[in-house]
């Protein structure tokens, strides 16, 4: 006996019986013997033996039922039809309505059943797939199909990723306060009427002219920032850490340039200058290795990992003498050598604490400035100000900076102003404040 599918969820979709002319309700009986067309009878005709023309009741039959799992257990077939008959009549995503027609399944239970078995089955999705490729081959020849940019984020209002933004809005594709943003306002008073002399006229005409064109600059603007993805910066700089410091230093060098080409023609650029880096790089390399006389890479592997351990040597020196140059703390120096000592002979070192000043604070050593970008642009009291007051030199010339300008504007400084202006340390700011004035940088107010 087979079990094959019904004719569909609904009794009246279905041929009455031939013996009794009743509505069928599975499960029935079709003879395998008579045809072409179906030859369905009831259970209850069945079991009396009805014969009808060619018929007999000795035929091979066949029970009509669709109550048995096809997805996944738990779901009968005639559930499965009732399920998709539901969602035709309800509408995709209506699963309230659509549990109440079936009547046997929650809405959670025919949510996720249809979300499994007829969204996100695999058998489904390649058939999608096909029809997704054959789509394309058919417009391959008359255009090229639009792909829109990755949708960027929607960030709460005044939120730190929203500043980030420059408060552009995602939904509007917008930003909510434009470049030049006020030029609205000299056009918002002009009215044209009749009575208005050709000189006026012009001069409106003008007006307008001059908005026409601060309208077009806000638009360029706009595209540049859209087409070079700068919408979204923090993955902008993302993309841009994965370059060396050394092609960083070009991309930001280049960066004023990429208003003047495409984003594919700049990203080009960039690419082949990172490719002339690590080529340069590598031939340097190997004329390092002709140089040393290597002839085999074998050979230089090992040069590699002998010239590592005696850089790290010569570091040690390097951090050995910097110590000694600038502690000028016996004791704690001492303490720093015997830590080292017990570090190389593989001894865990026993830390004494430093000693304790009047104040109750441990005075800290000078900040070692060795390697730390910005200090070639130091002078000799500008270094010793920074290795004192333990500030690195970037931030250092970016403070200097901010009060020098600022000293500019107002012909004088006050201490109170460059407190509010540095966000750091008040002592760190006295002693900065009085090695500028002392040098002549600024001037008090």
């Amino acid at each position: 006996m087979d079990r094959l599918a019904s004719f569909g969820n609904d009794p009246f979709d279905k041929p009455p019986c031939k013996g009794c002319s009743s509505h069928l309700t599975e499960p029935y009986i079709k003879c395998a013997e008579c045809g072409p067309s179906p030859f369905l009878i009831c259970l209850q005709c069945y079991t009396r033996g009805f014969e009808f023309k060619k018929h007999q009741s000795d035929h091979k039959y066949e029970i009509m039922t669709s109550d048995f799992p096809v997805l996944e257990p738990g779901w009968t077939a005639q559930e499965e039809m009732a399920l998709l008959e539901a969602v035709m009549d309800c509408g995709f995503g209506n699963w309230q309505d659509v549990a109440y027609q079936m009547r046997t399944k929650t809405k959670e239970e025919c949510e996720s059943h249809y979300m499994k078995n007829f969204i996100n089955n695999p058998l489904f999705s390649s058939t999608l797939l096909s029809l997704q490729k054959t789509k394309d081959s058919h417009f391959a020849d008359t255009a090229i199909p639009f792909k829109p940019t990755d949708d960027p984020p929607r960030p709460t209002f005044d939120s730190v990723l929203s500043r980030d933004m420059a408060g552009y809005m995602p939904a509007r594709a917008d930003f909510m306060e434009e470049f030049d943003n006020y030029a609205e306002w000299d056009l918002k008073d002009i009215d044209f009427v009749d009575d208005d002399s050709d000189v006026l006229r012009a001069l409106k005409l003008a007006v307008v002219d001059i908005y026409h064109s601060r309208l077009r600059e806000r638009q360029r603007r706009k595209k540049i920032i859209r087409d070079h993805g700068l919408i979204n910066l923090r993955k902008f700089q993302m993309l841009e850490r994965c370059y060396p410091k050394e092609v960083q230093d070009m991309y930001d060098a280049m960066r004023r340039f990429a208003r003047v080409v495409g984003p594919t023609e700049h990203d080009k650029f960039i690419e082949s200058n990172a490719l002339e880096f690590e080529l340069r790089k590598e031939i340097h390399r190997l004329q390092e290795y002709r140089k040393a006389g290597i002839k085999s890479f074998c050979s230089a592997k090992v040069y590699d990992r002998v010239k590592r351990v005696r850089e790290e040597e010569r570091r040690k020196r390097t951090m050995l003498s910097d110590m000694l140059q600038y502690i000028q703390d016996s004791r704690a120096c001492q303490q720093w050598l015997s830590k080292q000592a017990a570090i190389d002979a593989g001894i865990t070192p026993v830390v004494t604490p430093l000693p304790v000043t009047v104040s109750g604070r441990r005075s800290a050593p000078p900040l070692n400035l060795t390697g730390l970008p910005g200090t070639e642009k130091l002078n000799e009291r500008e270094k010793e100000l920074c290795q004192v007051v333990r500030l690195v030199p970037g931030a250092y010339l970016e403070y200097k900076q901010a009060l020098l300008n600022e000293c500019r504007r107002q012909g004088g400084l006050r201490l109170a102003q460059a407190r509010a202006l540095i966000k750091i340390d008040v002592n760190k700011t006295r002693k900065i404040y009085d090695f500028l004035i002392k040098e002549g940088y600024i001037t008090k107010a």
